[in-house]
This record gives C-alpha cells, structure tokens and sequence, in this order.
C-alpha cells in the first residue's frame, strides 16, 4: 500500500509541474488538459465561481501578459487518500502584462485533484489574497511568506 500511495504522490506532482509549465509558457489548451471538464474554480479575479473550462478566456488573460509568467511555490502539502487529493500552498506570480505593470503577488492556493481514468486531475481550484479586517475591504496584495 506504501509504494501505491507513493507512487499516486509523484504522479500528482509530475501533473502538477507539467500544469505548471503550461501556465508558465501560456499554453491554455495544454493547461486546461490537467483539469477536468466540469471543474469547479473561485479565482482571484471577478466572477466568485467559475464552473468548467474556458480556454478562449484563459488565452485571453495569458495575452494580457508579455513573455512567460513566473511562479514560485511555498509550504506546499499534498495528502492522497484513494482517488482523491488535496493539495495547498503559497505561490507567487511574477511577471510583466503587456501595459508594462510589474506583477509580483503572493497568493493562497488549494487544488482539490481526483483521479479519472487512471490520470489525476484538478477538479476544484481556490486562489485567495487576505484583505484588511479594518473596515476598508482593501485586499492584501503586498504580504509576503
């Protein structure tokens, strides 16, 4: 059972760098392959929830950027169980968008990753920034691990 279970994690960590890389070189099609159809996403950006996948919407944010978008990732922690994972972290996005604004945000992610067909998949994705309890709604966009 110990090699099934450590053999599930590298197979979700490979599909998780190789998604990386996709969204790294903004590659949509090649992205959205890691996720499943009917996914389930609450994005940083507006609306609250998206629901499956939209690779002419995605395109269209990657083209907003220039050159590759950057990432990092901290205190990641990945717990399998059967045919389902979840994974958190920090990650960090970095890069130039095409006005020329520097983006440099820290970022909460969890991927909640289902396996299909023999492949793992990210099924359900949340990105969260914290935003001040002072009243003013202002999110957080400086805080750094």
């Amino acid at each position: 059972m110990k090699d099934e279970a450590r053999i599930d994690e590298e197979a979700i960590i490979a599909m998780l760098m190789m998604r990386a890389k996709a969204l790294g070189e903004k590659n949509a099609a090649e992205a959205l392959s890691y996720e499943a159809e009917d996914s389930v996403e609450f994005s940083l950006a507006p609306p609250l929830v998206y629901y499956g996948q939209d690779e002419a919407g995605l395109q269209a944010w990657f083209d907003t950027w220039e050159g590759p978008i950057g990432g990092e990732v901290r205190d990641a922690k990945l717990t399998v169980g059967g045919d389902v994972a979840f994974w958190s972290g920090l990650m960090r996005m970095t890069g130039t968008k095409t006005d020329g604004a520097e983006v440099d945000l820290w970022f909460r992610q969890t991927l909640g990753i289902v396996k299909q067909d023999g492949h793992w998949i990210v099924a359900h994705q949340h990105a969260s920034v914290p935003f001040a309890m002072d009243g003013s709604g202002r999110a957080l966009l400086d805080l750094k691990p």
